[in-house]
């Protein structure tokens, strides 16, 4: 039986790949991407892609939370994510990557992230890097050691500002940004934060979406809304079920592009193969075709870059032109 429990030859190791349970996002179950990368597979037909800018992205973008030890599965899966990510792992991780046709990673700044993205730019990587960030004096120095193309004002502290009445730091971020010849964009949890950028106008060029409102319990209009879970949460944070269908709806009202993450609910969807599948088939079924989602990894068990590769290559069909 292989994770899922699903039937499997065990004479056939590569049967046994291909069928094998993929556990996306924060998930402790993946076959090695290292040993896969190891046998120099050829690069995979390209995925489907959005316009951001000037820039033709990817529709699955590769995620750092899982490389930067940000399971939200628990302290030991943190420390586990943190152990496997060396610099030279996350680089060889991104290289398989962009042979499955993964064009654009996002990343947030630290000392890894800076060594990794040197290291790939050095092996001639055409990989496009997004920042996540906050706080306008951070924009500058950010730029001048990483070199992103584009930056996110991060998405917890994008609900904390808003909820604080300082949404002003928020744009002036944005402002930062655009005054360093970058794209720029606003990330959060809280649906209303998205929609109050766009119905005030900022001249943001996309969004990052969460598909789960982590923070609801920081804000109190959201908190005293809230209906108490009767399940236990696993670590600090209450997923719940009926918040992409929020978030999205959202998406499909904004005109710019979003990718909207954790959309596997950091592992609470990996049970299977199927589930898998079925999620990312939800997400692009209720996104815009201008949107794209971005999925952290952990394929330490399972090659978990070609099965996300092939559902966004099976879901998210459109092409810019």
């Amino acid at each position: 039986m292989n994770p899922s429990g699903q039937n499997v030859r065990r004479t056939d190791r590569r049967e046994f790949l291909r069928h094998c349970s993929a556990v996306a996002v924060g998930s402790g179950i993946a076959v090695t991407a290292t040993a896969a990368a190891a046998e120099n597979p050829p690069e995979a037909a390209a995925l489907p892609n959005i316009q951001l800018g000037d820039r033709k992205v990817s529709r699955l973008v590769a995620g750092w939370n899982p490389i930067g030890g940000y399971s939200y599965l628990g302290h030991h899966m943190d420390q586990h994510m943190r152990e496997y990510y060396t610099a030279e792992r996350t680089v060889e991780f991104l290289q398989r990557c962009e042979q499955q046709g993964i064009n654009t990673h996002q990343y947030s700044p630290s000392d890894k992230s800076t060594e990794v993205l040197r290291t790939m730019r050095e092996r001639g990587s055409k990989m496009q890097f997004l920042c996540l960030h906050s706080g306008r004096a951070n924009v500058k120095p950010t730029i001048e050691t990483t070199g992103p193309f584009a930056m996110a004002h991060h998405g917890g502290a994008t609900d904390t500002l808003f909820a604080a009445g300082k949404s002003g730091e928020v744009h002036d971020f944005v402002k930062e940004v655009h005054d360093r010849g970058l794209l720029a964009g606003v990330s959060a949890h809280n649906p209303d934060c998205i929609k109050r950028v766009a119905d005030e106008g900022w001249e943001v060029d996309f969004f990052m979406t969460c598909f789960y409102f982590l923070t609801r319990m920081n804000v109190p209009e959201a908190r005293e809304k809230a209906v108490p879970d009767p399940t236990l949460p696993v670590g600090s944070y209450a997923f719940y079920r009926d918040d992409p269908m929020v978030m999205t709806e959202v998406v499909r009202q904004v005109k710019k592009p979003c990718f909207g993450f954790k959309i596997l609910g950091s592992g609470r969807k990996c049970g299977s193969q199927q589930s898998v599948r079925e999620t990312f088939k939800f997400a692009f079924g209720r996104i815009k075709p201008t949107d794209g989602v971005i999925v952290g990894m952990y394929p330490r068990f399972f090659d978990e870059i070609q099965a996300n590769a092939q559902y966004v290559r099976e879901f998210g069909n459109y092409h810019v032109s």
